[in-house]
């Protein structure tokens, strides 16, 4: 084989294992994010159901004051 034939392959190859190399960096850092971002949304979840169990309590003590109010004023 001569020289050029050799430096050509060498290139070759190193250009197709860098290729194959980003190709499977970037499979991973996709499948890591795409995880992460499930992870997001399960705490955004939980945090809107924490949100909306506080104001759900709110709301019953709210409705509890206000019938204390009619039946104090009602009675009247």
């Amino acid at each position: 084989m001569s020289l050029v034939s050799k430096a050509a392959f060498a290139t070759a190859t190193v250009v197709s294992v860098g290729i194959i190399s980003y190709v499977h960096y970037k499979q991973h850092l996709d499948r890591q994010r795409l995880h992460d971002g499930v992870i997001r949304d399960v705490e955004r979840q939980q945090k809107r159901r924490t949100e909306n169990l506080y104001l759900l309590q709110q709301q019953i003590d709210l409705a509890k004051q206000l019938r204390k109010r009619e039946d104090a004023g009602g009675g009247s």
